[in-house]
């Protein structure tokens, strides 16, 4: 098995609203992504075009996350108009509310509904 090697042409073919992103600056945000989902022969995605894909999902949540307005963290919880005010929800990174800020994260996050659930390793039999 090997570890998915990041290709900004084919990302940005996918994802062409992040065409204007250095590339050094999307290749911090491909290893950020590889801290959500491992990169490597024990990752839970064995197959390597299946976790190219999903690494590139989480790539572009993280570049859309890092091009929102720095101010406000989390997801808006309430706003007003009059005498202005926000709140916002602070959703922990790798938590379903952190993936649910895009939609890069959230189809993400359906993606890996499988990968979420218990998986049984039964004992080995011995005779």
């Amino acid at each position: 098995m090997t570890a998915v090697v990041f290709n900004p042409a084919a990302f940005i073919a996918r994802y062409p609203e992040f065409a204007a992103v250095p590339t050094p600056t999307l290749t911090a945000y491909f290893t950020e992504a590889c801290l959500y989902l491992s990169n490597s022969d024990t990752s839970p995605v064995q197959s390597i075009p299946r976790r190219t894909l999903m690494l590139n999902m989480l790539t572009a949540h993280v570049a859309f996350l890092a091009a929102r307005d720095a101010g406000a963290v989390g997801r808006t919880a309430s706003a007003g108009e009059g005498s202005v005010n926000a709140s916002f929800e602070f959703a922990p990174p790798g938590s379903a509310p952190w993936f649910s800020q895009s939609q890069y994260g959230a189809a993400f996050w359906q993606a890996t509904t499988a990968l979420r659930g218990m998986r049984y390793i039964p004992r080995p039999t011995c005779y």
